[in-house]
């Protein structure tokens, strides 16, 4: 999850300890396997016995009490970080529809959903009767489907354009708009959000689909802190609320200007600026309250 949602991850030494565990296990696996295999009449049977007398007996039980709570932490950690940085992005681009890593979302659900199952064996398993291999191998056809989609989908997503912003800059997605203008009891300067202003509604930035936190700050001659504070506070919006509600606003003039009988409502919304259909459905929706449409409907009406 680091790997794909931060654009300045890099595998760290440290990183390995996360994998003592599972070394561990293979080399004690492999150990009571070299042991069943060295004893006589091993050939004859499917399972040796250190496999039966101590594996099936005692390490798995006692295995089963560290994993379980194990998973369950990193499943939450990795919950956790899928969306906060669902929420960053929003703080950086305007248009976050490719970006969102759905398929992510997919497999997280699909992953927790085996743990679950599987836990549930194991109880059953453990307190109630004695499952064999025929009624747990549906679980190893189950995660080795959801190993092969998430490399799949992971190979062929896209996401260099995160490489764009470093995420070193990290403004509170989830902070309160100051109503007097401050940011962190420091005045945000009216010329500031002139400039921003001006950016938006006379030279139509957010025209451009690919607009972000970084390009707008360039434009603005500001750094991405300070934009994003103007932004925050002198509009009482993040990022891509702030830019995607000029774009709504832009769809409507051009609905009141019958540019309809032109261009399909999708057609329209790429004109403003929207690089997907279900981006504009759902911003337009949030903002309005209405779909598409239905404001077209009521326009006409």
């Amino acid at each position: 999850m680091k790997s794909i949602t931060q654009s300045n991850f890099s595998f760290k030494k440290k990183y390995f300890w996360f994998f003592v565990p599972t070394f561990l296990v293979v080399l004690y696996r492999l150990s009571i396997f070299t042991y069943d295999a060295l004893q006589p009449g091993f050939h004859e049977t499917q399972n040796g016995v250190l496999k039966i007398d101590l594996d099936e007996r005692y390490a798995q039980s006692i295995m089963w009490y560290f994993e379980t709570p194990w998973m369950l932490l990193f499943l939450a950690f990795t919950f956790q970080l899928f969306f906060d940085y669902r929420k960053k992005i929003k703080n950086y681009f305007s248009n976050t529809y490719k970006l969102e890593l759905n398929w992510i979302l997919s497999f997280l659900i699909l992953f927790a959903l085996s743990f679950v199952y599987g836990t549930v064996q194991d109880i059953i398993s453990e307190l109630y009767t004695e499952l064999h291999y025929v009624q747990r191998w549906w679980l190893n056809l189950f995660m080795a489907l959801i190993t092969l989609y998430v490399g799949i989908r992971g190979y062929f997503t896209d996401t260099t354009k995160l490489n764009k912003l470093d995420f070193s800059f990290s403004p509170n997605a989830n902070a309160i708009p100051d109503t007097d203008n401050t940011i962190n009891n420091n005045p945000v300067n009216v010329s500031d959000i002139n400039t921003v202003r001006s950016l938006m509604e006379d030279d139509k930035a957010y025209l451009n689909p690919e607009l972000n936190l970084q390009d707008l700050a360039k434009m603005a001659q500001m750094t991405r802190a300070q934009l994003s504070g103007v932004i925050n506070s002198g509009f009482h919006q993040n990022f891509n609320d702030f830019v995607n509600s000029y774009r709504v606003n832009a769809f409507k003039e051009m609905l009141k200007n019958n540019k309809q009988e032109q261009l399909s409502l999708v057609g329209i919304a790429h004109e403003c600026g929207f690089n997907s259909k279900a981006t504009f459905n759902r911003v337009f929706k949030k903002i309005t309250n209405y779909s598409p449409s239905e404001y077209l409907k009521s326009q006409l009406n």
